[in-house]
């Protein structure tokens, strides 16, 4: 791998828990991010969980250093025991050799403790930041999670979050406002409104004539998929146009929830209705969005939620629950409509409305990707990043 040292850009060390290709929003965010700062040079220290993973390896615009041997015994126990202080070595060892001009921690979780440990041990004049994308409800996780992650907290100096929810937790927990920069993640707002793919539909099963709720998600609890497939049974009674349920995603591997789900899905008589399409990578999402005549995640807890957002961009209407980060870009009847958490038939009615009046269809999804052409789009943020990093580094 090439040496950084003598390279003129202005360089930003990462401290990351996980990274591409275990591939999650947040990780996703910074790939897109930093591969638009090409005056930049990024290295990143995450995990090597598994012995396939390469200890060194360039990823776009990042070189990433992967800390940690991956021992099968420890592989279970690595990222909650050892990882801070494995990326906190490997961390200090990067930090001897270059000279960074800014430390940039994604999360406040196991990476967030490497972190501390430098701002503890390391010696360190870097300003320290980090990045908040999570969506959780803080208040109901566990006495020492929430113990460790204040003390991760007071070790920052400056602090970028995704949302609004994420901003008052900080100021909550005694941040100094001046001191939180709100910087989303983005979007491209490029693409067209519609895509007849027929191969694409064909593949799917999903014909001309019906109509496409789409929802793009890991096949996580929290995400609700099992409320909008219950919420098919609402509208398979009350609408009556073919219409068909497309889930994008796939569970984590060592979960049941997607058998479960699909065992819902028999359970209801839904098997010809909903269909799950698995994993697709990121480049094919607008893809399957563009097929789409309404995009639903019923969310229990949200960061952000940039799926959302990349439904928008392609002029899909989009229904959500009032919970994190969504609150920033649904107005109710504007940019998208609100449905009750778990509650299957309130998520049926919001759907039946917005697939049997035109009018609003339009009009939600018109004013939706003006939004984000006003707000997410990737030079946008990119701009409020460049800001940032002026005003911390001065």
């Amino acid at each position: 791998m090439q040496d950084k040292s003598t390279d003129p850009r202005r360089k930003i060390l990462i401290l990351a828990t996980s990274y591409l290709p275990l591939i999650g929003g947040a990780e996703l965010a910074i790939k897109d991010l930093t591969d638009r700062l090409s005056e930049f040079s990024f290295d990143l220290v995450t995990a090597r969980t598994t012995s396939g993973l390469l200890r060194t390896e360039r990823i776009g615009n990042v070189n990433v250093f992967r800390a940690g041997n991956a021992p099968s015994a420890l592989n279970f126990f690595l990222p909650k025991v050892f990882l801070p202080v494995a990326i906190f070595f490997k961390a200090r060892t990067l930090l001897a050799s270059k000279k960074y001009n800014l430390i940039y921690i994604l999360q406040a979780s196991q990476a967030g403790g490497a972190g501390w440990l430098l701002r503890k041990f390391g010696r360190i004049n870097q300003p320290v930041v980090i990045n908040l994308q999570e969506g959780k409800d803080f208040s109901r996780q566990a006495f020492l999670v929430r113990y460790f992650r204040r003390w991760i907290i007071k070790s920052a100096d400056y602090y970028v979050v995704i949302s609004t929810y994420l901003k008052d937790f900080l100021i909550a927990q005694g941040v100094i406002e001046r001191h939180i920069f709100l910087i989303p993640n983005g979007v491209d707002g490029n693409y067209e409104s519609r895509n007849t793919n027929q191969e694409l539909r064909e593949k799917l099963g999903i014909s001309l004539q019906d109509k496409v709720i789409i929802t793009v998600s890991r096949l996580v609890e929290k995400n609700g998929i099992a409320d909008l497939i219950k919420a098919m049974v609402f509208i398979k009674g009350n609408y009556f146009e073919p219409v068909k349920l497309l889930i994008v995603g796939d569970a984590e591997p060592r979960l049941s929830l997607e058998s479960d789900l699909k065992n819902l899905t028999r359970e209801l008589r839904l098997g010809s209705e909903v269909i799950f399409a698995g994993a697709v990578r990121h480049e094919s999402i607008f893809s399957y969005l563009s097929l789409a005549n309404v995009f639903v995640r019923p969310s229990y807890s949200e960061g952000l939620g940039t799926a959302f957002l990349e439904a928008m961009a392609v002029g899909v209407p989009v229904i959500g629950t009032r919970v994190g980060g969504i609150v920033d870009f649904i107005e109710e009847g504007q940019t998208g409509l609100y449905c009750a958490i778990g509650d299957s038939q309130d998520i049926g009615r919001k759907v039946i409305h917005v697939l049997s009046d035109k009018e609003l269809h339009d009009k939600l999804a018109r004013q939706g990707q003006k939004l984000i052409q006003q707000k997410y789009d990737w030079d946008i943020v990119v701009k409020k990043f460049l800001n940032f990093y002026e005003t911390v580094t001065k």
